[in-house]
């Protein structure tokens, strides 16, 4: 009989990720250092990453990132995909989400599901036996997140300490997602937003409680400009997301003057950077001006979402042996 040796310590393999909190500050550290190292590997070295490994995808909700991202990140890892929509699939609607997932956990080696309600997803990553990874849920966007990060720390080199502004809907997935993962690594989350899409008390005691570890805090405020004082990002999203489109009107009278307007880029740091996890609506959430101006790294933080999912994918797949983990 062989001895089998123990994966190590710090293996993510065989995990789930449904929002951010499913890891640690270490292991979202860990994460962000491997997509570093990926990005910077030539593809020939990554082509056996993920050899003889499938990655099943499915959405209920459209997508141009996350699909095409984890499809160009699965080919340069040796992999393969299967991409099923809507009308193929649906969460707990022609059959149980536990029964889908079993079904599928025997024939795929990993699923990303891009859903609406996040409890059927809940369900089905506990049935699953091979990794599930959220590629949008109603209430969070991990992978987003991790981009997002990803590219902040290669402009100013780390997380902890920054001053991140988020204007709009502080409300929304991306916003949750963000904050969960910015105050781990011991950033500064302000919101900038109304009463109507401010978030919850208990949702930042939460984040105040998930920052002090690390020195990561949070705050609300009314005022824009009191948000992004002193900011070395701006972030914003679209104002009514897909699947609330009979919000749209409210949502434009409350959210426009949280705008992103070169006006308001300039009460944050000179050297503040502009993001958005996209698509934009150019002249709503943030003017053409800013948006194609010197401090956007949108396009930046688009193509990480390659590079910090495949940083995913080859965590929860693999023992990540001779990488920097």
């Amino acid at each position: 009989m062989y001895a089998v040796a123990p994966p190590p310590a710090n293996t993510l393999r065989g995990r789930n990720l449904l929002q951010v909190t499913d890891l640690t500050a270490v292991e979202l550290s860990s994460v962000l250092r491997l997509a570093t190292y990926l990005k910077a590997l030539p593809l020939a070295e990554q082509r056996s990453l993920a050899r003889g490994r499938t990655l099943a995808m499915l959405f209920e909700k459209p997508s141009l990132r996350t699909r095409v991202s984890f499809e160009v990140a699965m080919s340069q890892l040796g992999g393969e995909t299967l991409f099923a929509s809507g009308s193929e699939f649906m969460v707990g609607s022609r059959e149980t989400p536990e029964d889908v997932s079993r079904v599928l956990s025997r024939y795929v080696d990993a699923i990303v599901v891009r859903t609406h309600a996040h409890e059927p997803l809940e369900r089905f990553a506990r049935a699953s036996t091979v990794p599930v990874i959220n590629g949008l849920s109603a209430a969070a966007h991990p992978c987003q997140a991790l981009a997002d990060l990803l590219t902040m720390q290669e402009r100013f080199g780390s997380i902890e300490g920054l001053r991140i502004a988020y204007l709009g809907d502080a409300k929304n997935n991306v916003a949750a997602s963000l904050a969960d993962a910015a105050v781990q690594l011991g950033a500064t989350v302000q919101f900038g937003c109304p009463p109507t899409h401010r978030p919850s008390e208990a949702y930042l005691e939460h984040l105040q409680a998930l920052g002090a570890p690390a020195g990561g805090t949070a705050r609300a405020f009314s005022s824009a400009v009191r948000a992004v004082r002193g900011a070395d990002v701006l972030y914003t999203d679209v104002w009514t997301s897909m699947g609330e489109e009979r919000y749209r009107e409210r949502n434009d009278a409350m959210l426009r003057p949280y705008a992103v307007t070169d006006e308001l880029l300039g009460y944050a740091q000179p050297h503040a950077i502009f993001m958005h996890c996209l698509p934009a609506h150019r002249g709503e959430e943030v003017t053409e001006g800013v948006i194609e101006g010197e401090h956007s790294v949108v396009f930046d933080q688009a193509e990480n979402r390659l590079h910090a999912q495949k940083a995913l994918l080859v965590a929860l797949l693999t023992d990540c042996k001779g990488m920097p983990v």
